[in-house]
């Protein structure tokens, strides 16, 4: 008999889906065959022919599973969607039917299946089918993500706890994410205390990790939608830190820290050469992730020649340094299966830190 996980989240960014490709690792450790499934799918794209959610997508593509992609992805919300169920033109019915077919379908394939859902708990309400009715309509335990801290945790759980409580789906564990490491036994025992006799268990996931937290340069040339030009081989090198040019070419390179991406406008002739020749220097190079290049003034020949003949990586854009800074701090990085790097530190890492024991015990 298949065992199922239904994996929720008190609302976005707080690592769902993180925690779902680490279970998939842990789980593949202890089951023979393992399947995903993204219940609804609210980020549409077409994998192989198929449309499917991104997150459906990226555990196809890491684990191997896309001969089984029209079913991780049964439900999925393309454009205009939620105004045809609205109208009627799409039923609840319809999709309900999908689920359950999936569902069967993967039970019957699977000896383990974590069934991810979107957002908050009321995501998919448009539609007539939220979180908390997927995870009763598929029979799943549930395993909420929650980010750190103590305060907002137990206010954004009790928030969703009301409708996963309505509907009788089974809120059994609470994986708190994103913690401080020096708080993290002190936040844990406080949050245990809070939820002492409401049936769910509370358990620890992921200290915050700059390296999983922070953008690759693929990352951000594919948030910009431009290519990243210089050397190719540093596409998946984390920026850790992101700094405007804005001072004087001296303060700005007294500035750089450990892998910084510097935003420096096109017409800053000295300062994209100061900072492509310093990238020769092993010391630089560690500070130097690589450069945005925003304006819409042309870039000199003399320092475009500099800047190809250094190998420093660049993204040139069309756009104000204003709206590239705004772009990039709004910008918060998702893993993708091209992060190898940050995908074998966070199965490592989950080894370590979350005890999938427990949770397959609570199933």
């Amino acid at each position: 008999m298949c065992r199922k996980l239904f994996v929720a989240a008190t609302g976005q960014n707080c690592g769902k889906t993180t925690i779902s490709v680490s279970l998939m690792h842990l789980a593949r450790r202890k089951y023979g065959r393992v399947g995903f499934m993204k219940a609804i799918g609210p980020k549409c794209v077409t994998f192989n022919d198929v449309p499917m959610d991104k997150d459906a997508v990226l555990m196809a593509q890491i684990y191997g599973l896309a001969e089984d992609r029209r079913l991780m992805s049964p439900v999925v919300l393309t454009k205009g969607s939620t105004k045809r169920f609205i109208d009627g033109e799409l039923a609840p019915a319809t999709a309900i039917e999908k689920l359950r077919e999936a569902c069967n379908e993967l039970e019957a394939k699977n000896d383990f299946l974590i069934i991810e859902g979107a957002g908050h708990g009321g995501v998919g309400s448009v539609i007539g089918l939220n979180n908390a009715q997927v995870a009763k309509l598929l029979d799943a335990p549930v395993v909420m993500v929650a980010g750190g801290g103590i305060g907002n945790v137990i206010d954004s759980v009790r928030l969703n706890m009301g409708l996963y409580e309505r509907e009788g789906a089974e809120l059994r564990m609470l994986l708190v994410n994103k913690l401080i490491p020096e708080k993290r036994a002190s936040s844990l025992g406080y949050l245990q205390k809070a939820f002492a006799g409401s049936g769910i268990q509370v358990a620890g996931a992921f200290d915050y990790s700059p390296v999983l937290a922070n953008p690759t340069l693929h990352n951000l040339a594919r948030r910009l939608g431009q290519p990243l030009k210089g050397d190719a081989t540093q596409q998946h090198r984390i920026a850790h830190h992101i700094q405007l040019g804005a001072a004087s070419s001296q303060v700005v390179i007294d500035g750089l820290q450990h892998s910084t991406l510097l935003i420096t406008t096109s017409s800053r002739d000295e300062l994209l050469v100061t900072t492509a020749s310093l990238y020769h220097i092993p010391t630089y190079r560690e500070k130097i992730a690589g450069l945005v290049i925003p304006g819409h003034t042309a870039i000199s020949p003399v320092t475009q020649k500099i800047l190809d003949e250094s190998g420093v990586p660049y993204i040139r854009i069309q756009e104000t340094t204003a709206q590239v800074f705004t772009k990039l701090l709004d910008h918060v990085s998702k893993i993708t299966a091209d992060d190898h790097e940050k995908l074998e530190l966070l199965q490592s890492t989950a080894e370590t830190y979350l005890d999938f024991a427990a949770i397959d015990a609570l199933l």
